[in-house]
């Protein structure tokens, strides 16, 4: 008879499904035939682990399958946040234990056990204490009749931590070594499906020489974007960063522009900042990216055209861009008209359209100008 916190098993006769690789061993296929693999199941695993979408759908489809592999009654997949996990998918648990494992106490038990870390998955049975003593087990799980199951930390293969996955039974039967093992085979396969900054890294490649790069979360800060490495105009406190946001409020999903990187030398030198905003992931909080690339040929705009280029963007008539920099009217007419020549532009709106296509001109925060 079932448990009241997790649905009788499913058919334990299926066929199992290989979550291994997109393209596995021969020596794999060859152990895993005496569980009915099939070459069709395979080609679907490798669709659900690149198909295009949310990553809580890909990840409920996998647990399907992956249950087809590695029996369990219920299943919890969460993402790691800073605050401990974000539930991301489940099978056959009710609300109550779902409520409970996306709380402090699950994450604090499994740092205590080391399940956070890189290795083989974790059983209760493998613990040198009963589980009842950790207050996830006491609590939860145990009352929910559930008594065992595996538990392993996800990493992407760069070694980030992606989640955490458990597997949960009714039974009071210990894991067998053949069903851990099929588990640790498939682990990197799940992260990979799973991880959320996937599709963040695809973009990422829209930017083609992008150095620097960071996530904008809602709540207002940031975290290194995987895959590149951290820049000092990034760091919070950051300027930079604040001028983005600013920019964003006005509703824009995409804003490029120059960033001064030492203004104070003869030839200043510049970075372009590229902003995409973030669909998709709203379950992280995360708004959007922000990169950094080198400068592509500024036509030949000097450090004052290029500030007067940014207030056109911005709408600013002469006369507010002659009061903004506290010079003349004739001195703003005059870098004007140097700024449509060097663009090639037949007028104002037609420079500010190319700047802001090209990222090319300077932001007022990045100049003092007010």
């Amino acid at each position: 008879m079932p448990s009241a916190g997790v649905a009788s098993l499913r058919d334990a006769e299926c066929s199992a499904k290989s979550l291994a690789c997109l393209t596995p061993s021969a020596g794999a296929v060859r152990h895993w035939s005496e569980t009915a693999i099939s070459e069709q199941v395979l080609l679907e695993l490798a669709r659900l682990a690149t198909a295009a979408g949310p990553a809580s759908d890909r990840a409920r489809d996998l647990l399907g399958v992956l249950r087809k592999m590695v029996p369990f009654d219920g299943a919890w997949l969460a993402l790691t946040d800073r605050s401990g996990y974000l539930p991301l998918a489940s099978l056959d648990l009710d609300a109550s234990v779902l409520a409970y494992l996306g709380g402090p106490k699950t994450a604090h038990d499994i740092e205590v056990t080391g399940a956070d870390r890189s290795g083989p998955p974790l059983s209760p049975s493998d613990l040198p204490y009963p589980a009842r003593d950790l207050p996830t087990w006491a609590e939860c799980l145990i009352p929910a009749g559930i008594h065992e199951g595996l538990g392993v930390a996800l990493f992407e293969p760069g070694g980030r931590h992606v989640g955490f996955l458990a597997l949960l039974s009714g039974s009071r039967e210990p894991p067998t070594v053949a069903t851990r093992e099929r588990l640790a085979t498939v682990t990197g396969l799940l992260a990979q499906a799973t991880d959320p900054m996937r599709s963040l890294t695809t973009t990422s490649r829209l930017v083609d020489d992008a150095f620097s790069g960071a996530l904008l979360f809602e709540d207002g800060r940031t975290d290194p974007l995987p895959g590149l490495p951290d820049d000092e105009l990034l760091r919070m406190p950051s300027e930079l960063v604040a001028t983005v946001r600013a920019r964003l409020f006005d509703g824009e999903a995409h804003t490029a522009f120059l960033w001064p990187r030492d203004s104070s030398a003869d030839i200043p030198s510049y970075v372009r900042v590229t902003y995409l905003a973030v669909t998709g992931l709203p379950l992280l909080g995360i708004q959007g990216i922000v990169m950094l690339s080198s400068a592509k040929p500024l036509h030949k705009l000097t450090l004052r055209e290029l500030e007067v280029l940014g207030m056109i963007v911005d709408g600013c008539s002469n006369q507010q861009i002659a009061h903004k920099l506290v010079v003349s009217m004739r001195t703003v007419a005059a870098h004007v008209e140097h700024i449509l020549a060097k663009l090639s532009a037949p007028s104002r709106t037609h420079a500010a359209v190319r700047a802001e296509r090209e990222g090319n001109y300077l932001p007022a925060a990045s100049t003092g100008a007010k």
